[in-house]
């Protein structure tokens, strides 16, 4: 088995990590040819990782081509860049296996990440992986639980055995839309979670915020088609509850410099990575409106990251709006 990463941020070099140190030949792509020299010849990202060393199997690369002559092919870039990256490789021979584990909308066409690359790439089997996994985390091996789905399961089932490992744990299941908008929507209320423990606002807060964001998470996770259990799952409430509460969560963290009242281009320009929560606030607040959903959370915070409304004022609209059941 050869294994080919698109996108070496931190999941991706995570990721590839974990199956070169289980003995399977990886290799990563690095578009900025002096950030793979570096990553090759170091084996080393101190901004991401800290001292943390890379196995010395790991392949790095900065020629696309490289990375498809694989088994099984890894989409690991940012969500707005997944488009073009399949275009590019489009043109060259590539596999009919891929994987996302990309975490986002794209914003444009409101598409899960999984339709851009069928869109782009034609027939291919594509399976999606998500679930509350921290990279650093899963780098030092503290143990982890995903869950890969597929709507062939045994090609789920192939994929879970490859990334299995004694301290990452793989389930399977066969709800791609379900799996794929549940780490993608929890980025946005991981934004809020972050206001909520820069303004001080408490555990009650921080507890209904979540449970609140699991709702409407699921309520469009339904509309669009998704099994309900799905939500209930590792990428749904277990992500959501990670992301919301790792002081590693580039989302959490973006949320928590808002309850600070930074703007949030200075945040973005400060990060070396890309929290796609942002991005992802724009989709889903977009298909909210399309399909006539109710997502008061994701409203507040794309309020909040268009500049019209405050943390302190959107939590002041989310509790004085008409009072409901609570399922609904």
């Amino acid at each position: 088995m050869r294994v080919g990463f698109l996108g070496a941020g931190s999941w991706g070099i995570t990721l590839a990590s974990l199956l070169s140190r289980k003995g399977v030949s990886t290799v990563l792509w690095e578009h900025r040819e002096e950030r793979c020299r570096k990553l090759r010849d170091t084996r080393r990202d101190e901004a991401r990782f800290g001292d943390f060393t890379f196995p010395e199997d790991l392949v790095f690369t900065s020629r696309i081509e490289e990375t498809l002559d694989v088994d099984l092919l890894v989409f690991a870039v940012p969500s707005q860049s997944v488009r073009e990256t399949a275009k590019r490789i489009k043109i060259l021979a590539y596999p009919k296996r891929i994987l996302s584990v990309v975490k986002g909308i794209e914003i444009s066409t409101l598409k899960r990440i999984s339709e851009v690359i069928v869109e782009e790439l034609g027939e291919v089997d594509v399976s999606v992986l998500s679930g509350p996994s921290i990279a650093r985390e899963v780098l030092k091996e503290l143990p982890t639980s995903v869950v890969v789905a597929a709507e062939n399961l045994n090609f789920a089932e192939e994929v879970q055995r490859l990334f299995n490992t004694r301290r990452f744990r793989v389930y399977r299941w066969f709800d791609v839309k379900g799996v794929e908008l549940g780490g993608a929507l929890k980025n946005v209320i991981a934004i809020a979670a972050g206001a909520v423990d820069s303004l001080k606002l408490g555990a009650n807060a921080k507890g209904a915020l979540i449970t609140r964001g699991i709702a409407e998470i699921t309520r469009l996770g339904l509309a669009l088609g998704a099994d309900v259990r799905t939500f209930a799952g590792l990428s749904g409430i277990g992500d959501l509850i990670t992301t919301c509460f790792s002081k590693h969560s580039r989302n959490r963290y973006v949320g928590e410099k808002l309850g600070e009242g930074r703007k949030i281009e200075d945040i973005l320009a400060s990060m070396i990575e890309v929290a796609e929560g942002v991005y992802t606030t724009e989709a889903a607040f977009k298909l909210s409106q399309k399909y006539g959903v109710s997502m008061p959370i994701t409203e507040a915070v794309y309020r909040i990251l268009h500049g019209e409304l405050s943390p302190l004022q959107a939590l002041d609209w989310l509790m004085s709006r008409e009072l409901k059941l609570e399922h609904y």
